[in-house]
């Protein structure tokens, strides 16, 4: 959905005898062509390709260390981990017992290591493409990876879809954790893909999805919603504030068979385990607020 191009460069300086030349690092992401976001970048960490897409790291002052993939900012050291705890506890804080869940995606573990806090778990298979997207931030941010060790995570490298037609396991929930709907993800946003999801989802499961940004993916959103309609018998969308994606505010689908998020949240449950979760961006009131949403928003999903 967006133009990422990770490098733009000025000079700022020149060189003088006895002093280093220096310069001015910029990565610029752009949507359509027409508006975007900029950060300075202090230090490339590592740029690298895999099968699959370019990988880079990089780190600014602000944000910290960044994983950029096929140009597009992902996830940051400070960003509050928002996306993560937001894409993972909201789903796990409404089914009343959350056993066996599955991430497909998720290559930056963080939504793995926030799955496995939860004492109801006893397995999160993550399932990931791209092997190289897990090492390398593993390697630059792995704060993000501290659930990995856990006995909970079984990690498996495997195209999302494949696995779950080769894979008969049912699940209370699956997370799909997933990079835009371009490249090696484009299939994963379809509607046969969201039925076999369904198909694999135990019989009170819940599906939960990033679902693009409101304000600039009208296009893609409104048929997605649609065709997860046709599936889920409850269909709602939630947000959170992602100051590094586009537009800042981020939403996800919620699908369920049986549960709501609102009635069947278990705020008791927060606050017997929100001090060993040690959250920096959720609590009960955020996983409430976060489905009231803008009229514009709910104008796109019901259009």
């Amino acid at each position: 959905m967006s133009e990422g191009k990770a490098l733009t460069e000025r000079p700022a300086s020149v060189a003088v005898d006895g002093l280093e030349m220096s310069w001015d690092y910029w990565y610029r992401e752009l949507h359509d062509g027409n508006c975007g976001y900029s950060l300075k970048i202090d230090r490339v960490l590592e740029s690298t390709e895999s099968d699959y897409q370019r990988i880079d790291v990089i780190e600014n002052r602000t944000w910290g260390k960044l994983l950029v993939l096929y140009g597009s900012l992902m996830v940051a050291e400070h960003d509050q981990n928002a996306y993560n705890e937001m894409i993972t506890h909201v789903p796990l804080f409404t089914h009343p017992s959350p056993k066996e869940v599955l991430i497909i995606g998720g290559g930056d573990c963080g939504a793995l290591t926030e799955a496995v806090k939860h004492s109801e778990v006893e397995r999160v298979t993550m399932c990931e493409l791209d092997r190289k997207v897990v090492e390398v931030a593993n390697r630059h941010l792995p704060h993000l990876a501290t659930g990995v060790s856990s006995p909970k995570a079984n990690l498996v490298f495997s195209d999302g879809k494949a696995y779950l037609e080769d894979n008969e396991t049912k699940y209370d929930i699956i997370i799909l954790d997933l990079s835009d709907p371009i490249g090696p993800a484009a299939e994963l946003f379809q509607k046969s893909f969201h039925q076999l999801v369904y198909d694999r989802l135990n019989d009170d499961g819940i599906l939960v999805a990033q679902s693009e940004a409101p304000f600039l993916h009208a296009s893609a959103i409104r048929p997605m919603y649609a065709n997860l309609r046709t599936i889920f018998p409850l269909v709602r969308m939630y947000t959170c504030s992602m100051p590094i994606y586009p537009s800042v505010l981020w939403s996800f689908a919620f699908c369920s068979k049986t549960h709501d998020p609102l009635r069947d949240f278990d705020r008791e449950r927060w606050k017997a385990m929100a001090s060993s979760i040690g959250t920096r961006y959720y609590n009960d009131e955020v996983h409430v607020a976060a489905f009231a949403l803008p009229q514009f928003v709910r104008q796109l999903i019901d259009s």
